[in-house]
């Protein structure tokens, strides 16, 4: 069987990264739209047009790119559960240095020194921030497992 071309392996790579981003889109979406009710019932307007499409863009492409460089290759010869456990593990730890980089770009691009950027964030870290890794965590969880069903051979 031949090597894929360069045309074929590219339409393979943008149809992974849509059905990724359009999972984290569905995901975050559902949990901005939470946050949004428990505001307004505070009396806050909070409606973060395009934010969850915005981040599901932004991690899958971060979940794309640890795929390439091989993140969880050495997973492949443990059971079904341990494997998901640890690549999920692995894509979390990724997933946040990666954001914390993002957030370090985005400082420095909106003019800001590493300083003001890392109080900035160490000023809005807390309960929510916690809540939300977890959250990602979780839905790292069935994203992981059903890409490792279809590298097994199972659905």
């Amino acid at each position: 069987m031949s090597e894929p071309s360069l045309k074929e392996r590219a339409r393979e790579e943008l149809r992974n990264y849509a059905i990724v981003a359009a999972y984290l889109y569905v995901c975050f979406g559902a949990i901005l739209l939470y946050k949004t009710a428990l505001l307004r019932e505070e009396g806050v307007a909070f409606l973060p047009h395009g934010l969850a499409a915005i981040k599901a863009l932004i991690l899958g492409k971060f979940i794309l790119i640890g795929e390439a460089v091989g993140v969880g290759t050495r997973a492949h010869g443990r059971s079904l559960i341990s494997s998901v456990a640890y690549k999920t593990a692995l894509f979390f730890l990724l997933l946040i240095a990666l954001s914390v980089v993002e957030e370090l770009v985005v400082g420095k691009v909106h003019g800001r020194s590493l300083a003001e950027t890392i109080a900035e964030f160490r000023e809005h870290a807390g309960l929510e921030t916690l809540a939300t890794s977890v959250l990602v965590l979780l839905i790292l969880v069935p994203l992981i497992a059903f890409k490792e069903f279809r590298r097994r051979k199972l659905v």
